[in-house]
């Protein structure tokens, strides 16, 4: 409960704040008046504002913050000293406060004293996680005031706010520590505050602690204090202007190594006592990718010091708070012995997102949530320039087209939304957190790279970072910032410019640009287009539309879900008697380019630098699955993966038939590399999963046949070991894995020699990183085999062991060990609850555990939206994952149902339109292409079986 008077009739309520008027009636008479919010605060008086985004008559300059968590009550409490600046006079201060019991509430003046000798109201409406402090005296325009609030609370049992966290040592003792995750909405948990991304303030914070614990917070510090009762105050310097949800505090008892950048920035990285020696080389990434960035944006990291920590329980992948990076324990550590190459890819990833969010989002910050892809897609991208840069033998550049192939596949629903978008509650805020803002945004900015060229892109970034930094930008301040040319003169004066001349160096193919307007077309309306590609002699017509999966040009909704849409896109091409790339920019419906001679085939979207599908006429269809049965090489293995995804997207929109898709995928046999590979294997494999689910026997198994032996000689010649280049072992482990879950008996056979041999050694001996899972799955298929790994799991002191265990364990089929690891994932002692999400998805894509999974979530529903909470991406994982591969009209309606009885939550989300669309094209796909996939397999099995 918050401070305030005790509930009175509205009049008498009014009268009592009137008293504290102390002969200032006239002015609180004005106050009251204009209380007409409509709302009711909890002692019912009414609430002094209606809505949900705060008042900007009041600006937060400078926040003293003192917080005291006590690790054995799992209580904290604090107070909160904020220096305002009040725009216009007014008596009321409202700010956000959420599950705190505000217990004093005071306004001093620049003198830093109280300005009434009594109490002041403090009210409080949960439903906008507000709270309003009235003032007697009219805080005035111009003059200095602070805002004074002390309070109290639990330390969280979640992942948001002010939370508790936990460890157990290899003695098997549990010791705590509290920790911080407060984006987007969470900062107001921990402490009373302006939490909107608008509100830059500076911080000073000062922690209190027992003497076995570190403190930790986004400055160093600058003085440590004791206390008279044996407790010490770790006072922290002041840190640089920043939003509300990058503020971090971390008490905890673990160790770091550190290490210096040649700027002389300070580099630790923290994490469990026992786990200390998994932190070498997330330390070593670190400065390698910190002084990277300085280089590439010309701006030197402007804090004294950098932390990263693996904190125990940690919803999603990382936070990067300025100056003390957060991150889930796989996402940071690196254990040689148990860490596979793609485990090493993913930490080296990670880190570069988060270090990249120094620039984007901590030094210049989107000015609402809509914008957030300006912190996350550029986040993203960056992740790939940077990691390219610093680890090249990691060739991060595979996984972009992967990047780019996933947000497509999201954006090709209706149920997708534009990049920049509306969201003003928490939920809709948090699930603004997905695909669209990380992985289109990246891919966006990819193409945008590629249109302007590398120099020009870099310098555009570069004068938006200086022009905005400690500030907030918008969308167009980007797209400005890109058109605009200044000066190294300018730079230094902070002067910001343009120039006519800057027009030819933003010219595509010699055309003029406005590329506010063209980039707006990808920012502000949602949907990836299609441009289809018909060539007669020597000219090419081409024609653009919205790429939609679900719905047909025959359809009754096809008018209306395409009227408005129009790209302008940068579409760049090879021809069979072309060395170089033509570029040509698509600003109209249609167009007709012209070659300068007959050509045997031509390629759309070069090395998939363009965010669209191609889809050709039959003419081009047939030159390109001839060229690559012949001489594959002639094309990129990026515009081969292109192809493989393009057809099969087609497929799926009903725009190309399933054999011509399938017949591409053919030359596959000699194919060497592993991105067009994977891809192709990929779809085989989704197929076969879906069948499986769907009992089609025969297509099943002969879909198993046909993997197995037309990919015979590649899955043989894998090794089981941690030999090769990253692309040889990310290979290798998708094809074992792959070989071992259709039952290839000498994979299966080579998989239990390991297990058994490991088994003997207690786990002891080594197992290869690379195959460690599929190793893992093949022992959890019998009863000793899955209780050993069970108990392994509960004992690991390795992250990235026990996922892999954990993935194991959801692999096997008797369904009543499946129900047993998801009620210890509710449980969450023996597995943790920040696993829960991913344990349900393990579940869902196990045969046994399809329907398992999704009525487990239904009977769960209420419990699992309390431990994530509604609109997060857990929850979205969650849904997605359990219907992703439901195709039957049945179903369809089951999830209808499911949702329509929890309306009031469901109606809220997203996530739920994007799960019945998801549905629907399955149901799609197997309606138009079931029999045209038995036919193939039929006629190809033969074909092979006649070799």
């Amino acid at each position: 409960m918050s401070y305030s008077l005790p509930y009175k009739p509205h009049q008498d309520i009014v009268f009592s704040l009137y008293n504290l008027c102390s002969g200032e009636s006239q002015h609180c008479s004005t106050a009251f008046a204009s209380v007409n919010s409509g709302h009711v605060a909890t002692n019912g008086l009414p609430f002094p504002w209606s809505k949900l985004r705060l008042p900007n008559y009041i600006i937060p300059v400078h926040y003293h913050l003192l917080l005291h968590p006590n690790l054995t009550t799992l209580t904290f409490n604090g107070s909160v000293k904020i220096e305002i600046d009040v725009k216009n006079n007014t008596n009321w201060v409202v700010l956000h406060s959420k599950a705190l019991e505000i217990t004093a509430a005071d306004v001093l003046d620049e003198s830093e004293a109280p300005l009434f000798d009594k109490a002041l109201p403090v009210l409080e409406y949960p439903p906008h996680e507000q709270i309003a402090i009235f003032s007697p005296q009219i805080l005035t325009s111009g003059e200095k005031y602070f805002l004074y609030l002390e309070f109290t609370a639990a330390l969280g049992k979640g992942f948001y706010g002010f939370y508790k966290s936990s460890y157990k040592t290899p003695d098997g003792e549990t010791r705590f520590l509290a920790s911080t995750h407060f984006e987007p909405t969470s900062a107001r948990m921990a402490f009373p505050c302006f939490d909107e991304p608008i509100f830059k303030a500076n911080y000073s914070v000062r922690i209190r602690r027992g003497p076995f614990h570190v403190a930790l917070s986004n400055m160093p510090i600058e003085q440590t204090v004791e206390l008279a009762n044996g407790l010490l105050e770790d006072r922290f310097e002041a840190s640089v202007q920043m939003s509300s949800y990058l503020v971090a505090f971390i008490v905890c008892d673990f160790r770091s190594v550190s290490r210096q950048t040649s700027t002389g920035i300070d580099v630790s990285v923290y994490a469990v006592p026992h786990k200390w020696h998994q932190t070498h080389y997330a330390l070593e990434a670190a400065v390698n990718i910190l002084e990277f960035y300085e280089k590439y944006f010309s701006i030197y990291y402007p804090l004294p010091k950098l932390d990263l920590i693996a904190i125990p329980d940690f919803q999603s992948g990382a936070m990067e708070n300025w100056g003390l990076t957060t991150y889930r324990e796989t996402s940071l550590l690196y254990d040689p012995d148990v860490s596979s190459a793609s485990d090493k890819l993913w930490v080296t990833m990670v880190i570069g997102h988060e270090l990249a969010h120094q620039w984007f989002g901590n030094l210049v910050t989107m000015e609402w949530w809509n914008d957030i892809w300006l912190n996350e897609g550029f986040a993203r991208y960056m992740e790939f320039v940077s990691v390219q840069a610093t680890y090249p033998q990691l060739k991060v550049e595979d996984y972009l087209l992967v990047t780019c192939f996933a947000a497509i596949g999201r954006d090709s629903l209706n149920s997708s939304r534009p990049i920049s978008s509306s969201a003003e509650n928490p939920t809709q805020i948090k699930e603004m957190f997905d695909t669209v803002s990380y992985d289109k945004g990246a891919c966006i900015l990819h193409m945008l790279r590629n249109f302007l060229t590398d120099d020009v892109f870099q310098s555009g970034i570069v004068r938006y970072l200086r022009k905005f930094k400690y500030r907030n930008a918008k969308n167009e301040d980007l797209w400005n910032s890109l058109v605009n040319t200044c000066s190294e003169e300018d730079f230094t004066s902070g002067e910001y410019c343009y120039s006519d001349k800057q027009a030819t160096k933003n010219a595509f193919a010699g055309e003029h640009i406005d590329l506010k307007k063209m980039m707006n077309t990808w920012t502000l309306q949602k949907g990836v287009p299609l441009v289809t590609v018909k060539h007669k002699g020597n000219k090419l017509y081409i024609e653009q539309e919205r790429f939609l999966k679900t719905i047909q040009p025959g359809d009754p909704m096809w008018h209306s879900l395409q009227t408005g849409y129009l790209w302008h896109i940068p579409l760049t091409y090879k021809t069979s008697h072309s060395s170089t790339e033509t570029r040509h920019i698509l600003e109209t419906k249609s167009d007709m380019l012209v070659l300068n001679q007959d050509v045997d085939w031509v390629k759309f979207n070069t090395d998939m630098n363009g965010y669209y599908i191609i889809n050709y006429d039959t003419k081009g269809w047939n030159a390109l699955i001839e060229l690559l049965g012949v001489n594959h090489t002639a094309l990129s293995f990026k515009d081969r993966a292109d192809l493989i995804h393009n057809a099969f997207q087609l497929v799926t929109a009903g725009r190309l038939t399933l054999d011509r898709a399938l017949d591409l995928i053919t030359y596959l046999k000699s194919e060497t590399h592993n991105v067009p590979l994977l891809q192709g294997i990929g779809y085989l494999e989704y197929f076969y999963k879906m069948m499986q689910k769907r009992n089609v026997y025969d297509v099943t198994q002969n879909l198993k046949i046909y993997i197995l032996e037309y990919f015979r000689d590649m899955i043989e010649k894998q090794t089981w070991s941690n030999e090769g280049t990253v692309s040889d072992r990310r290979m290798r482990s998708e094809l074992l894995s792959l070989a071992c879950d259709l039952g290839f008996a000498p994979c299966l056979e080579k998989a239990r020699y390991f297990y058994h041999s490991w088994v003997k050694a207690n786990g002891t001996i080594s197992l290869p990183t690379d195959v460690m899972e599929t190793i893992y799955m093949v022992g959890a298929q019998d009863d000793s085999g899955w209780n050993y790994l069970l108990e392994k799991y509960r004992v690991s002191m390795s992250a990235s062991e026990k996922s892999k265990i954990l993935a194991a364990l959801a692999s096997n089929r008797d369904s009543s060990k499946l129900l047993r690891l998801l009620e210890l994932g509710m449980e969450g002692s023996v597995i943790r609850t920040q696993d829960l999400s991913a344990l349900i998805y393990y579940v869902a894509r196990n045969p046994s555990g399809h329907f398992l999974s999704w009525n487990f979530v239904k009977k769960n529903w209420n419990e699992l939206v309390e431990k994530f909470q509604l609109g997060s991406f857990s929850i979205r994982n969650i849904l997605i994952g359990t219907t992703g591969q439901f195709s039957s009209k049945e179903e369809l309606a089951d999830i209808k149902d499911f949702f329509d009885s929890i309306r009031d939550q469901s109606s809220q989300l997203r996530v739920t339109q994007v799960a019945l669309e998801n549905v629907e094209k399955n149901i799609l796909w197997m309606e138009r292409n079931l029999e045209a996939l038995r036919n193939w397999l039929q006629r190809i099995n033969v074909m092979l079986t006649s070799l």
